[in-house]
């Protein structure tokens, strides 16, 4: 019984997680930025959060072993890339087609972690990260370079291949240091690498650009971040990457309520395979031993 009920708790975050990954494709709309100036806002102020939770609770802030601190600055900067990538595929579509697209991530996952961890193949997580791209495939048919859907779409999937990379690289870093402590060097070298790029924009002057950058650092990123990272100390990339499936779910029912975005027929129809997928993939997590 010692064995299943932390499992049951590190799915419950990796959901929770995935229900505050909802609301960030919203913030791609709110805020009329580049996308690396949004995303150097939100690890700013989830860094901060991070940092101040970690003092209160007296964390060290050296990481140990030392030579985790290379493959931390490496996930940094793949976590840029990933988050100006994918509000640049919202930003250039909608949230939906971005959600969805990025979304493909568990497949690249499936094939992806094997190699880096030196796992084994499993067929099951392969199937249902096949259904994930059924499902995406029904709600964004055809391929036109010049519309901006498809741009949206191969935005999206660059954002779900360097994700899927994060999920392998964290889920090893996630065995030897705590969530908050991979969060919040991982939020902080990404502001890094995005400083030089802000700078070079220039930083917002409205107020209510602050306030909703700050919003989206501290509930939707620190908070996010650090439950999904815990969560994955019991449950494998594979299975967490394909329980973010239920990603644009949440997505397209949060545009729907406050940006008025109506999925279609075939965005419900293929959100429900998606959902079914996830489903498979938390009953299948349950039962493993």
């Amino acid at each position: 019984m010692g064995a299943v009920e932390p499992r049951h708790r590190d799915l419950a975050e990796i959901h929770l997680a995935v229900f505050l990954f909802g609301f960030p494709g919203l913030f791609g709309k709110w805020l009329a930025l580049s996308p690396a100036l949004i995303v150097f806002g939100r690890v700013l102020f989830a860094s901060l959060t991070l940092a101040a939770v970690m003092a209160l609770g007296r964390r060290a802030f050296r990481v140990s072993p030392g030579r985790d601190l290379a493959l931390l600055v490496g996930c940094g900067l793949i976590l840029a890339v990933h988050w100006t990538l994918f509000f640049k595929s919202v930003q250039v579509s909608s949230v939906a087609v971005g959600l969805l697209a990025y979304s493909s991530f568990p497949v690249f996952t499936a094939f992806l972690e094997p190699l880096l961890a030196r796992e084994r193949w499993d067929p099951a997580s392969l199937v249902f990260a096949l259904f994930c791209v059924l499902g995406i495939g029904l709600i964004v048919p055809g391929f036109d370079l010049s519309n901006a859907v498809v741009q949206g779409v191969l935005w999206g999937l660059a954002a779900g291949l360097t994700f899927s990379v994060l999920s392998v690289l964290n889920r090893r870093l996630a065995s030897r240091h705590s969530s908050l402590s991979v969060a919040f060097c991982q939020d902080l070298f990404a502001g890094l690498f995005l400083l030089p790029a802000a700078l070079r924009i220039g930083l917002p002057r409205s107020g209510r650009e602050w306030v909703l950058i700050a919003v989206l650092g501290v509930f939707f990123t620190a908070a996010a971040h650090t439950l999904f990272i815990e969560g994955m100390k019991g449950v494998g990339a594979r299975t967490a990457s394909i329980l973010s499936s239920l990603e644009p779910v949440y997505g397209i029912l949060l545009a729907l309520v406050f940006l008025r975005e109506s999925p279609s027929l075939r965005t419900v129809s293929g959100g429900a395979i998606v959902l079914a997928a996830a489903a498979a993939a938390t009953i299948r997590a349950r039962r493993a031993v």
